[in-house]
């Protein structure tokens, strides 16, 4: 049964874990609680925002509107072939126990993407991304609803308009849908991607020469964990800010003068710089202010040390950025989504 609760604190529903209220809060199931929900004065009357782990989300105030937490779940293999499965994946799964899963049927394709937090419907929105992969290259079709005509709608690769942590539902068409689920194109024969970060090193160190999926996802999930804050003992969104992209021509410039710094090759003849790496060079990484601070392992990932209010992790990253931009004259970007 469909309940529309007031006065929520969304302190357990974020890995943030800021003290912050919803006016209204509700879950949803299914789809016809979905669209049981869109007939309410509530629902037509406010605002609302669509939650699923909470785990790209900054909440700098009480959200005065209706909170929708999406846990329609299921998981079902729609076809197969000698070598491609194509399995279905709703929005309310969490993204990990899907990999998992996959994982465990021997489907390859997104075993690097093991422990990224949240759930599948922020994937296709974020184009999740991690160790040389991105879901855009598993992803066959987007099913999702819209929020005017209530008419469930299918969007194929090209039309979701993929970038780097970017897609058409961030921007063109930010607001106008609710992701229900999404068809994935994975392999029986995997091509392994261990060559990014540090996965082969972790390899190597347990003497693996030719790994299976499994082994690629507890590699990625060891180096992860020793990185990375767990959200449910210290919290954090994950990585705050985006890896910027320059022109060749600025990579020239910028080289120059930091001949060590790393940088990977992009789209469009363009260069990534690792934040993280930016961030440490300005000397962020480590530093506690007040109740925040950037992680003492990964300057990338800002943390809530205990009762930080949503603007003091705000004017944090808003400080780091302007240190960035001043030291490198370069512009980093959050890659969280911030409720001012």
């Amino acid at each position: 049964m469909l309940q529309i609760a007031e006065h929520i604190s969304l302190k357990p529903y974020h890995t943030f874990h800021i003290e912050v209220y919803a006016k209204y809060f509700v879950e949803v199931k299914s789809v016809a609680d979905l669209l049981k929900l869109m007939d309410t004065t509530i629902y037509k009357e406010y605002p609302n925002l669509i939650m699923g782990g909470g785990s790209n989300l900054l909440f700098c105030k009480d959200y005065e509107g209706l909170i929708i937490k999406n846990t329609i779940k299921g998981i079902e293999l729609l076809n197969e072939d000698d070598t491609y499965v194509y399995i279905k994946a709703n929005a309310g799964e969490v993204w990990h126990e899907l990999v998992q899963y996959c994982i465990e049927k021997g489907y390859g394709g997104i075993e690097n993407l093991s422990l990224i937090p949240g759930c599948v419907g922020a994937a296709p929105m974020q184009n999740i991304g991690a160790y040389g992969i991105e879901i855009k290259e598993v992803i066959q079709e987007v099913h999702a609803l819209h929020k005017d005509s209530k008419q469930i709608e299918i969007f194929s690769n090209e039309a979701c308009q993929f970038a780097y942590r970017e897609s058409v539902f961030k921007r063109a068409l930010k607001n106008q849908y609710i992701i229900l689920s999404v068809v994935l194109k994975l392999t029986k024969k995997p091509l392994l991607n261990t060559s990014y970060g540090a996965i082969q090193a972790a390899l190597a160190a347990k003497n693996i020469e030719h790994p299976s999926i499994k082994e690629v996802s507890e590699a990625v999930i060891a180096i992860r964990s020793s990185k990375l804050p767990n959200p449910a003992v210290l919290g954090n969104a994950g990585s705050f800010f985006k890896n910027p992209e320059i022109t060749k021509e600025a990579f020239e410039v910028f080289s120059k003068q930091f001949p060590t710094a790393p940088f990977y090759p992009s789209i469009n003849e363009q260069v990534k710089i690792p934040a993280g790496w930016l961030i440490e060079q300005c000397g962020w990484k480590g530093k506690v202010i007040g109740n925040t601070g950037a992680h003492k392992e990964q300057a990338l990932v800002l943390v809530n040390y205990g009762n930080a209010q949503g603007n003091e992790i705000y004017n944090l990253a808003l400080a780091i950025q302007q240190s960035v931009k001043e030291k490198f004259n370069i512009e980093i970007e959050p890659e969280v989504n911030i409720y001012i």
